[in-house]
């Protein structure tokens, strides 16, 4: 029989006494982390969420009570009474908060016994994510893990306090509602009341909140769940979480300046850490140039450098036929890396292909030769614009990618963060902002043949840019943004578009005609006819932004109960096959599917 709660009442957590408590009689509550017995007195290391404080049952304090302490086991759930005593001065403990007290046990209360656990409750644990993740409740037991769930609790504290201090409105919006094209695959949810038809989960409450806006409340916000049906990796969820906002009356530099002072809050709150303001911007096509991606980590160099003008008559054929079909040829010069192996640069290689880069050239600059399969093709005249224009210097290897302008970026950029990581150029000390600005509105798609938008189909064109839409499309830069954290995307928006005639229009470019665009946005389409206020908005990756501030290398370390890279959840087993009751209450018949 387990024991009652009745008449014993938490007087304190597991990290709050002190030496300053000393003789107190206090009651704490929790989960048994070591039983050690030395030579008939009996120490417990007491467990809550909030810390640890040992607990000694000595047989010459109560026999009954230290005779029940030897029942106890790892993770059984105690409550005891008793008296707070200095620790003797060979066993004070610095590394712990309570390590200069303990408690002396007058009475206990077993309320649970609990098996063997399938892992230490530690942070150095050796069992797999996929164990981990099935006995979740027993992993966030984990220091770890607790931690970070708890700084999330801090930082989504920080925002709901900012963003009311600022003037905006929490308000809910529907989490089964229509499917719209946002980029990503729907979760469809069947309608029993409505055979055949199909909600989808929002991917974002992107057409609610500028719907809001249309209705008067001018600034809005959310802590809100979304979903997408898409395949993952260490920083994607199928249902993940945004902070979300929309504001009426406003531009692109009022709503920076807003959600740089939330992340200001959150990272005064999570880490006690002063932020310095304004964050550092740069455009899309600086971005791509530099640093080959669109979500540059600014903590080290290692900047991309164009040389198509260089190279575009050389000797080497593959560069020369790169830039006379449009291409790129581009290189990062790695200093003082002339040391590395074939080895090391066949592995560099075999990374860059991941990215459809079809070769790496390279040169290692000596001290009275450039040594490299390419050096004999280039002129003199070549070396010596190569080596001003990279800063060649004897000791470096210089890397090259030659092909179309995309690929070209891709390759380089990740080879650039992927030397930064070899080298140990990367400090995780070190938060380095920056928004990216002027992205283009469109994408062109070869597969489908069509254009596609490069954020979302509500985002504004620069108003100098309207006209390029029906002649050059690919040319009109958006008033979208991006803000950066240490090379990862922690939050994106854009000032929408608030003209039913320009909706439209964009609509076009993307091929939705006129019936697709009433069938799939006329409520939107109408909504904007109703009256519609210039606005704008943006969201953050909450999991991405806590994975960062809790240096962790995947999102489900900051999430209480996430999926695995499958979209399953070992835990509860989903997802699950309906029963045939509850297939036939929805119309629905399952028909096998061949491999």
């Amino acid at each position: 029989m387990a024991d009652s709660l009745e008449g014993l009442k938490r007087t304190h957590h597991c990290c709050q006494l002190r030496d300053t408590d000393i003789n107190k009689q206090v009651v704490l509550m929790g989960w048994v982390q070591h039983r050690r017995d030395h030579g008939g007195v009996v120490f417990i290391d007491l467990r809550d969420k909030e810390g640890i404080t040992q607990i000694v049952f000595n047989p010459e304090n109560s026999k009954a009570i230290h005779k029940r302490a030897q029942e106890i086991r790892n993770e059984y759930v105690i409550g005891v009474k008793g008296k707070v005593i200095a620790r003797p001065d060979d066993m004070l403990n610095p590394n712990m908060e309570t390590g200069a007290i303990e408690v002396l046990i007058d009475e206990l209360n077993i309320f649970s016994r609990a098996t063997t656990p399938a892992f230490q409750i530690e942070d150095r644990v050796e069992a797999s994510e996929s164990i981990r993740l099935q006995y979740r409740y027993l992993d966030l037991r984990r220091p770890q893990l607790k931690n970070n769930i708890l700084a999330r609790h801090k930082a989504t504290m920080a925002i709901r306090n900012y963003l009311d201090n600022n003037g905006f409105v929490d308000i809910e919006t529907p989490f089964l509602t229509k499917s719209t094209p946002e980029g990503a695959r729907d979760y469809l949810v069947p309608s029993r009341v409505n055979p055949g038809n199909f909600y989808a989960l929002p991917q974002s409450p992107q057409l609610f909140k500028q719907l809001l806006m249309i209705a008067g409340f001018d600034r809005y916000y959310q802590i809100v769940k979304c979903f997408r049906d898409e395949d993952l990796r260490a920083d994607r969820q199928p249902e993940f979480t945004q902070i979300d906002m929309e504001i009426s009356f406003i531009n692109e530099q009022e709503i920076m300046e807003i959600a740089e002072g939330m992340i200001v809050a959150i990272f005064k709150k999570v880490l006690d850490l002063d932020l310095v303001t304004p964050f550092p911007q740069i455009t899309y096509d600086e971005a791509m140039s530099k640093f080959g991606l669109d979500r540059p980590d600014l903590r080290f160099g290692l900047e991309l450098c164009e040389v198509s003008d260089i190279v575009k008559d050389a000797g080497f054929k593959v560069f020369a036929n790169v830039v006379k079909n449009g291409g790129l040829v581009k290189a990062i010069n790695a200093k003082g890396c002339s040391s590395f192996t074939r080895k090391q640069i066949d592995e560099l290689t075999d990374f860059a292909a991941v990215y459809k880069a079809k070769g790496l050239a390279w040169i290692k600059i000596k001290e009275n030769e450039w040594q490299s399969p390419i050096a004999k093709f280039f002129t003199s005249k070549e070396k010596d614009a190569l080596r001003v224009r990279l800063d060649l210097e004897p000791g470096d290897i210089v890397f090259f990618v030659a092909d179309q302008p995309k690929i070209t970026n891709e390759a380089l950029g990740q080879l650039r963060n992927e030397l930064a990581r070899r080298l140990g150029m990367i400090s995780d000390d070190n938060y380095e902002f920056t928004w990216v600005t002027h992205f283009p509105l469109l994408d062109y798609d070869e597969t489908e043949k069509r254009y596609q938008a490069l954020h979302h189909p509500f985002t504004a064109p620069f108003e100098e840019d309207i006209e390029k839409l029906s002649s050059d499309p690919l040319a009109v830069k958006s008033r979208a943004y991006d803000l950066v954290l240490n090379g990862i995307e922690i939050g994106g928006g854009s000032i929408r578009i608030h003209s039913t005639e320009l909706q439209r229009k964009v609509l076009n470019c993307l091929g939705i005609d006129e019936t697709e665009a009433n069938e799939k946005f006329g409520f939107l389409l109408n909504a904007l006819s109703s009256g519609a206020p210039p606005h704008g908005g943006i969201a953050f990756g909450l999991d991405r932004l806590m994975m960062l501030l809790c240096r962790e290398d995947s999102i489900r370390n900051v999430i209480a109960f996430p999926k695995t890279q499958k979209a399953t959840c070992p835990l509860t087993e989903a997802p699950s096959r309906p029963s045939m009751e509850q297939l036939q209450e929805l119309s629905i018949r399952i028909s096998k599917i061949e491999e």
